[in-house]
């Protein structure tokens, strides 16, 4: 893997939201190799929360979905909810505690090989936890 397309959960463009994943406003992409980040676009979370269960699976399609169709590898948030189950058979879900999104993207080069394992894992693979110290 030479490049990694990702999003992170966003409201602002600038700091990551303190809800679920799936709950963000937005989703900017980037595409990241381990020398720089290029921001590539920001796609509106247009899917609606299902009122009547919490994790609904059809949230977790909708959202997948709609990072597919971008070519995204790896999502990344400060928390996920219980459909973490649902989308990391297709992404690489990663927890990060950084407050910016230009932290976490300083830092993620740091865990390429980490975030590589996992995406080799398929539909088995875990998340990943980076915490700053």
């Amino acid at each position: 893997m030479n490049e990694i397309i990702l999003a992170v959960a966003t409201d602002n463009s600038e700091n990551f939201i303190d809800r679920h994943f799936g709950d963000a406003k937005y989703f900017d992409i980037y595409k990241l190799t381990k020398s720089s980040a290029q921001f590539i676009k920001r796609v509106e979370n247009v899917i609606e929360e299902q009122e009547d269960v919490h994790a609904h699976p059809e949230k977790a399609r909708g959202v997948a979905g709609l990072l597919k169709k971008e070519n995204v590898t790896v999502v990344i948030s400060k928390i996920f909810g219980p459909n973490i189950k649902r989308i990391r058979k297709k992404f690489v879900c990663v927890i990060m505690n950084d407050e910016t999104i230009t932290a976490a993207l300083d830092r993620i080069p740091h865990s390429w090989d980490t975030i590589q394992e996992e995406w080799e894992k398929g539909a088995d693979r875990q998340h990943c936890i980076l915490r700053k110290s």
